[in-house]
This record gives structure tokens, C-alpha cells and sequence, in this order.
């Protein structure tokens, strides 16, 4: 599990092609520490297992699938990514809970001047829209954001100056494609509602689309 709360921007420094799958290494100072193989962590909100180990650099590994469904297939040398080890049980969960299972791209259609900070606008698939509400949660490239409004151009997200500043989100360009990771939540009560083996109750129902979850609905 991951927070969408990025710890390192890390340049990618070695890309290599093995059969269908992608190797990357990856410069790092701060995630590197204590890191091992077998580890996981994500890059650009993908999460990967660590498959080599240097002393300013891992090597992961994305194999086909992962390349069809995210954006890293596009990584060049001396891109910047965005870094996050797994969650320790011990921290604070400071973003929204997220898998590192990307479930789709999409692409900057537009950067708005807000302030300090600034808006980005991006083209969301339908089957993954639905998914996305105004004040919600959501993963781009890793980074836990919320939604500030839908319109007909796009979903518009709120960049702060330290989201800008400790993520590379603050150096994207119009036209570029970013991962995307909807809520799970969203997903866990859709398919709940609509292909659960057997249908809720009135009262469940309500519950669910009203967003209160009693603790006691987890407990089996």
C-alpha cells in the first residue's frame, strides 16, 4: 500500500529492453536507504518490485502489461520521477490509500495560472470518469490530489507550491500522458452494488452511496 505522498524525485539514468519487459535504473539519495531486492516501491504511482541493487541506484522492472497500461514505456533518460516506498504500518497516512496498480493514462489538456499555484486539466476516459467526483481522490503519477471541479474540458486538479516543488508534476507540459489510479473505494463499491453475490439491503445501499461506512461493514 502507498499514500500518494512522494518522498524523492528520481532520475531515470538506465533503460534497458528485456524481451517485452523494461528495465529502469534509477538515481536516487533518500529511498535508497535500507532498500533491498524484492522491495516495492512506486515509480511515477506504478508499483514495481526493486530487481538489482547499487549504491546510488535500484534497477525495477516493468513487464509488458505494465508498459500497455502506463505511461513509463514513454520514459526517456534523465526524466524525472516521482518516488514512494511501501507504507509502513507505523506511519501517517497523509494522502489516500492507493495500490500502485495504474488503472489507466491520461493527457494534460491544460495548465491554469491559480495563484501560486496552478490547475491542471486532463482527458479522462469515460470508463475511468466515472470513477472521479469533485472533492475527490486521486492518483497522477503517484501523487495523492484532489479533485477541485469536472467540466466539459476535463478534470480540473489543484497544484500547491509544494506539490510543484517535491513532485514532477510542477514540470509537466501540455500534451503530456500521466498515470492514473482512481479510488479503490470507488471501485470496491461499485462492484459491490452491481455484482456482489447478493444484493444489498436498502439500508446498505444508502450507506454506501452516501460515502458513511460503519466499522462493523468491514468486519467479515
Amino acid at each position: 500500500m502507498f499514500t500518494g505522498i512522494i518522498e524523492e524525485i528520481g532520475v531515470i539514468a538506465a533503460l534497458v529492453r528485456n524481451g517485452r519487459a523494461l528495465r529502469m535504473g534509477v538515481h536516487a539519495k533518500k529511498v535508497i536507504v535500507g532498500l533491498k531486492v524484492g522491495d516495492s516501491l512506486t515509480v511515477n504511482g506504478v508499483c514495481l518490485s526493486v530487481v538489482e541493487m547499487g549504491r546510488t541506484h535500484f534497477v525495477v522492472e516493468a513487464v509488458e502489461e505494465t508498459l500497455k497500461k502506463s505511461s513509463l514505456g514513454a520514459l526517456r533518460l534523465g526524466d524525472k520521477v516521482n518516488l514512494e516506498r511501501a507504507l509502513l504500518l507505523t506511519a501517517r497516512l497523509g494522502g489516500h490509500i492507493m495500490t500502485g496498480h495504474i488503472d489507466g493514462v491520461a493527457e494534460i489538456k491544460g495548465i491554469l495560472k491559480k495563484d501560486d499555484g496552478f490547475e491542471l486539466v486532463l482527458t479522462v476516459s469515460p470508463h475511468l470518469r466515472r470513477y472521479i467526483v469533485p472533492q475527490g481522490s486521486i492518483g497522477v503519477d503517484g501523487v495523492s490530489l484532489t479533485v477541485s471541479r469536472i467540466t466539459a474540458e476535463g478534470v480540473h486538479l489543484a497544484i500547491i507550491p509544494i506539490t510543484s516543488q517535491q513532485t514532477n508534476l510542477g514540470a509537466k507540459n501540455i500534451g503530456e500522458r500521466v498515470n492514473l489510479e482512481v479510488d479503490v473505494l470507488s471501485k470496491y463499491i461499485e462492484n459491490f452494488i452491481q455484482g456482489g453475490e447478493a444484493p444489498p439491503s436498502p439500508a446498505e445501499k444508502m450507506m454506501l452511496t452516501s460515502g458513511f461506512f460503519p466499522m462493523g461493514i468491514w468486519d467479515n
